[in-house]
């Protein structure tokens, strides 16, 4: 193995390994902004399978199988729920302004680890 090669392997172990570690901390941005009552306040009408969630409400469904849901779908849904559903009680969070496209981006990563 040329040093040229060995160089091009641990270069792409590192990027690997920082995506990785972006798309965690984007994932946990993403809980956060669920969890939070002052944030997205999700958890506030959605329980989620699996999840260890203190007081879930049940005004929403309860959130399963997330995993296979297209990423695009899943942000169209955050950002404004009357696309899909124009009598959903779900609030158009990116419609309003309440979460920035980065924020729902990280709910999105949140919800896409939900089984």
């Amino acid at each position: 193995m040329s040093l040229l090669t060995k160089i091009a392997a641990v270069a792409t172990v590192g990027i690997a390994l920082s995506l990785s570690l972006q798309a965690s901390d984007l994932v946990k941005r993403g809980e956060k902004i669920f969890n939070t009552k002052k944030i997205g306040n999700c958890l506030a009408c959605h329980a989620v399978n699996g999840k260890d969630i203190n007081n879930p409400g049940n005004l929403g469904p309860k959130l399963s199988g997330l995993a296979n849901y297209p990423e695009k779908y899943l942000y169209d849904k955050v950002y404004n729920p009357y696309t899909t559903n124009p009598i959903s009680a779900m609030p158009p969070f990116g419609l309003n302004g309440v979460l920035t496209p980065e924020d729902i981006k990280a709910v999105v990563a949140y919800l896409k680890t939900i089984k």
